[in-house]
């Protein structure tokens, strides 16, 4: 139902790093690309073993690749055993999962229902793929964060990308937005802040108006939302304003979301 924009990426090295680089770690999960970049001494990037006061690094990606293969497990509505799947016929969620669905259901009364987790129709239970990969980053940040695993694991910072659903775990970090002409509109993220993308890229790929089923047409070619400390509302806000519009997007978001910011992209004459 949604395309998720990957965002091209550029990196704006932090105070205290130097020259040193970006290291990213990368694979397949959640049905997209999910990336942890590393930014830090050279010798924090010495591949194969990258180290950290807590061990190599590569437990770190671990640790974030199993908070994304359980979010999957229970929110996938492909898997029919999942926590989802079996919503309507045992009631309730559970409690690690509870947040998920109580944003979506807010973001649902609040853009009355241009953001609809029940978009299937009626008798089957909700779809959170439309905050699911944000809520599964912002999962992965608070595990990391509490663990201490970012203790010296790229010492200048770390970053999830899910999809084109980031957030920063620590450090400061740039974003870059392609428009249609090629040009890059850079963003600037620091210590917690999210951001994410939806747009039609490509032909034939679609957003659907959650009201009404169809496939949204207006003048935007993407939208990308930053929020101050969720990937999750950013996920959901960014297909919802594309789904609105600018004039309206901007009017609900001041109204509803007045703590996150949107950036633009409109489609060239």
């Amino acid at each position: 139902m949604i395309r998720r924009l990957l965002l091209a990426l550029s990196f704006l090295v932090a105070a205290g790093c130097g020259s040193h680089g970006v290291d990213s770690i990368q694979w397949m999960s959640m049905g997209t690309i999910a990336r942890v970049s590393f930014k830090g001494s050279a010798s924090s990037f010495a591949l194969p073993s990258m180290r950290s006061s807590r061990g190599d690094n590569r437990c770190l990606v671990e640790s974030v690749r199993s908070v994304y293969e359980e979010v999957e497990r229970r929110l996938s509505i492909w898997n029919s055993e999942s926590e989802i799947s079996r919503y309507t016929a045992i009631g309730g969620v559970s409690p690690e999962m509870r947040p998920c669905y109580e944003a979506a259901f807010e973001l649902q009364r609040k853009s009355g229902g241009v953001f609809n987790p029940f978009w299937r129709g009626k008798g089957t239970g909700p779809d959170l793929g439309g905050i699911a990969k944000g809520f599964a980053v912002d999962l992965a940040a608070a595990k990391l964060l509490r663990e201490g695993m970012c203790q010296g694991a790229g010492s200048c910072g770390v970053l999830l990308d899910l999809g084109g659903n980031l957030k920063v775990v620590s450090g400061e970090w740039r974003t870059g937005i392609r428009n249609p002409s090629g040009e890059m509109q850079a963003i600037v993220l620091t210590n917690g802040m999210a951001c994410a993308t939806s747009g039609e890229y490509e032909r034939g790929k679609h957003i659907y108006d959650g009201r009404t089923g169809l496939a949204v047409t207006n003048d935007l070619v993407s939208v990308t939302v930053v929020h101050p400390s969720s990937a999750m509302i950013a996920d959901g806000l960014s297909t919802t304003l594309f789904v609105l519009g600018r004039e309206e997007g901007e009017s609900f978001l001041k109204s509803c979301y007045p703590e996150a910011a949107a950036y633009w992209i409109v489609k060239q004459p």
